[in-house]
């Protein structure tokens, strides 16, 4: 696969590393090299942060689900931040963008803006989700993966890609190489959200999911090897 404009989602259970705090910048340098070798590869690179190192909307049962969901897109913002710092130590422009009106500390999300910035080498970084509640960083980096044409979504789970059941209930679990968004959605595998697999499958944006227990990772699927699970229409 010669993907050339690629849309990472990182989730924000990966920022947390393995020392039990919200952010490990070891793991973010990690990460940033990782993106460095990609860049050096010639790619176009734009990132969707998750949060779950910090709250999930949707986890919160005492909040009302809005007010609960907009402190999740104000933990991508942190992440995001935390990413654009490991970014530029290792000499890689890169540029926050918030789908919430943050101008002190980002800036404002804008289609054409982004893809001006990814065109001229900087690593775009999109925070804050779609900017609504309801909708989790898998959608926005659906929605956002298809507004700037990348030629792929790279989904970084915690798990090593799509199986017909869950393999950490089951130890006959199959994993698939390749499987189509219409089974996902009839099968209810909810490796990815639901909304998302349905906006990709409108669209045929094909996506690779995989498991970020080593950043190289990142750099495999990038260049098209064979890792994890490929999903397409």
């Amino acid at each position: 696969m010669n993907y050339k404009r690629i849309l990472i989602k990182l989730s924000g259970e990966v920022f947390s590393g393995n020392n039990g705090g919200n952010i490990d910048m070891e793991t973010l340098m990690d990460i940033a090299k990782a993106l460095k070798q990609i860049k050096n590869d010639g790619k176009e690179i734009a990132i969707v942060v998750g949060a779950g190192n910090f709250v999930r909307g949707r986890d919160i049962k005492d909040i009302v689900r809005s007010r609960a969901d907009s402190m999740g897109m104000l933990a991508t913002i942190i992440n995001s931040i935390a990413l654009k710092d490991a970014l530029e130590k290792t000499g890689l422009d890169s540029e926050v963008y918030s789908a919430v009106l943050m101008s002190e500390i980002c800036k404002t999300y804008r289609r054409d803006d982004a893809v001006r910035d990814l065109k001229n080498g900087i690593i775009t970084i999109l925070a804050a989700g779609t900017g609504n509640p309801y909708f989790s960083t898998d959608m926005a980096a659906a929605l956002r993966g298809i507004e700037i044409n990348a030629d792929v979504i790279l989904f970084a789970k915690n798990v090593d890609g799509v199986y017909d059941k869950d393999p950490k209930k089951h130890t006959d679990a199959i994993k698939y190489e390749r499987v189509t968004y219409s089974k996902i959605l009839s099968e209810q595998l909810t490796v990815i959200d639901m909304a998302a697999a349905v906006l990709c499958d409108e669209f045929s944006m094909s996506s690779v999911l995989f498991a970020l227990n080593e950043p190289k990772n990142i750099i495999e699927a990038s260049r098209g090897g064979n890792i994890g699970t490929i999903i397409e229409k």
